[in-house]
């Protein structure tokens, strides 16, 4: 059976390394006296395209035959993972066509595009999404790149453990979980190098499904609500779940209020920005809702690419 485990990790992590920057792991005395703990961000808001997506994106297309590659690659994103899937296309001088939302910011259609990928719009809905993306890889015998669903994808995210672990020895890793692509490899990666480390996975309350699943112990699909960090609105694949349920230690859930708060506190501390999504596993520790207290507690920031314009800072909504 086809799955995740630590070598797919490891080959990714040599596959990718020319076209991936190794992002730095910054630190905050500031952080550390407020949470009782030494925190380690990992700044995948400083990698490629701004995310950690360029990862998983660029081992999928580079582990492509090439006769494969060159029928090009497809996907469907309003974010991070068509810009990425875009860049790696272009890398490897290949077709792509990214399926996005009639809706999508222009930032983030602009960058797509200017990769030099074709743009496909639907309606804003996931079946238009998905049918959209089925007629493009009908016409054009493409490869379906999912943002979660793929093993290889799965390896390239958890090439950022990889070298978070490499840097600094932790007791806890924590990233955010929408689609579960970077927490399964993420999860598979710290539990290899570190067998008693704990991951811990964040989401927003608003978008709460993953930590439904995982308590019930089986996949639950919801209808999502508002949240500021709307990269995590995405339910839990039906791939990436088991990898969860299997390594990961616990998911924990928080307020639309901490995520603002913590996004706006990294940027004042560190002078660094984050996109909401990156913030959510500090939320979880501005809301105290895990002990850390004395640990070594890794975090990785997801992404940095924030439409400065449309960006509340409030919750009203």
């Amino acid at each position: 059976m086809v799955s995740l485990d630590f070598d797919r990790i490891r080959t990714a992590h040599e596959r990718i390394r020319p076209y991936v920057h190794r992002t730095p792991v910054l630190t905050s005395s500031r952080f550390d006296a407020a949470s009782g703990a030494k925190l380690f961000f990992k700044c995948e808001n400083l990698q490629k395209i701004g995310a950690f997506k360029a990862r998983g994106s660029t081992n999928a297309v580079f582990s492509l035959d090439d006769a494969t590659a060159r029928r090009g690659v497809a996907t469907h994103s309003s974010g991070n993972h068509g810009a990425a899937l875009a860049r790696a296309a272009k890398l490897r001088g290949i077709p792509a066509h990214i399926v996005m939302p009639e809706n999508s910011a222009k930032v983030k259609v602009r960058a797509v595009e200017g990769y030099g990928a074709r743009v496909v719009f639907c309606e804003p809905n996931d079946a238009a999404r998905e049918a959209a993306c089925g007629d493009v890889l009908a016409k054009t015998d493409a490869t379906l790149i999912h943002s979660f669903e793929n093993y290889d994808v799965m390896a390239g995210q958890g090439t950022a453990a990889i070298e978070l672990l490499e840097d600094v020895d932790l007791d806890v890793v924590m990233c955010p979980v929408g689609g579960g692509g970077l927490l399964s490899g993420t999860a598979v990666a710290a539990k290899s190098m570190r067998p008693k480390i704990k991951v811990i996975a964040a989401e927003p309350a608003n978008a709460d499904d993953t930590a439904q699943s995982f308590r019930a112990q089986k996949r639950i699909v919801t209808d999502k609500k508002f949240t500021i960090a709307d990269g995590l609105r995405t339910n839990v694949g039906e791939q990436t779940f088991p990898l969860i349920r299997r390594y990961v230690d616990g998911i924990v859930t928080v307020s639309e209020e901490a995520i603002v708060s913590a996004m706006r506190t990294i940027w004042e501390t560190m002078k660094i920005i984050v996109e909401p999504s990156a913030a959510v596993p500090y939320a979880a520790l501005v809301e105290n809702k895990i002990n850390i207290a004395g640990k070594r507690v890794g975090i990785i920031l997801t992404g940095g690419n924030v439409d400065l314009d449309a960006l509340p800072w409030t919750t009203s909504k």
